[in-house]
């Protein structure tokens, strides 16, 4: 812990500049959204800036495949289904992705992001005085904080169990953190209120960023689809046979089931 706490800043996308909407279908960036939540990709939370000034606090590791003690996903330690890894077949594959944009430096020993390595694998539950920071040995050990400059991304499975360590630069801390996930996977719900973006706002997103925005469906129903392309390409719609879309009004009076 450290005295000075941790200040949130959210609504990034409605800015009018678009330094922050063009990171989601940004060229450099889409090969990696869509190598590991594959074509199609969707954000899945609002993005949001973290601040902190000098010797301020961590934060308690979560994340990771099996429940903590939070008891949200049951008791500790049994399988949580919203946060998963998988390779399969040679392809890598997570429910829920994490991307950190850094703003700032963070060199070694700054504090700032850490992850326990491996343990997106991990079969047994984090203890809490591990989570917590109190067992201050298992931080010092296993929370890796990788050096970073200004510019960096960095992306990780939020199946991969991860916090910070107290700021220890004589600057601000800045991140943009960003959460996607596969196309038919949720786990954020502010899809459901328009990522609180107006009309004006959506006309200046590209193609490519208006298709990352689209509420959690399959590919396969017709969803506007950005590849690895990002914005150098353009987002293609694979459509349903004419067949299944009249059984769908048949029967339930709607263009999909």
């Amino acid at each position: 812990g450290a005295a000075g706490a941790r200040r949130d800043l959210g609504g990034v996308l409605a800015w009018p500049e678009d330094d922050f909407r063009k990171l989601l279908a940004h060229p450099k960036l889409a090969p990696y959204l869509a190598s590991l939540c594959g074509d199609g990709y969707r954000a899945d939370h609002q993005p949001i800036v973290l601040m902190q000034d000098a010797a301020s606090e961590g934060f308690a590791l979560h994340g990771g495949p099996l429940s903590g003690a939070d008891g949200v996903n049951g008791e500790v330690g049994t399988f949580n289904p919203e946060l998963q890894y998988r390779c399969v077949a040679g392809a890598p594959w997570t429910s829920l992705l994490a991307m950190a944009v850094h703003l700032v430096d963070a060199p070694p020993g700054a504090g700032g992001f850490c992850v326990v390595r491996g343990s997106h694998k991990l079969n047994f539950a984090v203890p809490p005085a591990f989570a917590s920071g109190e067992a201050a040995a298992f931080a010092d050990e296993f929370a890796a904080q990788p050096a970073t400059k200004a510019g960096d991304v960095l992306f990780f499975s939020e199946a991969t169990v991860h916090g910070a360590k107290p700021w220890t630069m004589p600057y601000e801390r800045r991140l943009a953190l960003y959460r996607f996930a596969p196309a038919n996977f949720a786990y954020g719900r502010a899809y459901l209120n328009g990522w609180g973006l107006n009309d004006d706002v959506r006309e200046r997103c590209t193609p490519a960023q208006r298709a990352v925005l689209e509420p959690p469906f399959a590919p396969r129903l017709e969803r506007t689809v950005t590849t690895a392309a990002g914005d150098d390409g353009e987002p293609y719609v694979k459509q349903r046979a004419p067949a299944k879309k009249d059984h769908d009004r048949a029967v339930f009076k709607t263009d999909f089931f």
